[in-house]
């Protein structure tokens, strides 16, 4: 279960912050939800890099969980 989840979360988590690294969809996000003030805080590559890493590093953590419970 906590494979499934590290998995999926990572994954998830991975395309959101790559998406919000590549588009403009931040901005128009928290903009949308009244969190405009938030961008120049969020919205750079020292916050948005690193959260892309972790992400990755629990879906990587996830699929090894998972290939590990096969065996």
């Amino acid at each position: 279960m906590l494979a499934r989840v590290l998995s999926w979360g990572g994954g998830i988590g991975a395309g959101f912050v790559g998406l919000c690294c590549v588009t403009g969809l931040l901005p128009f996000l928290l903009g949308a939800l009244g969190l405009g003030s938030l961008v120049s805080l969020l919205y750079r590559d020292s916050v948005l890099i690193p959260a892309l890493g972790i992400s990755l590093m629990l879906m990587g953590a996830g699929l090894w969980l998972r290939k590990n419970q096969s065996h």
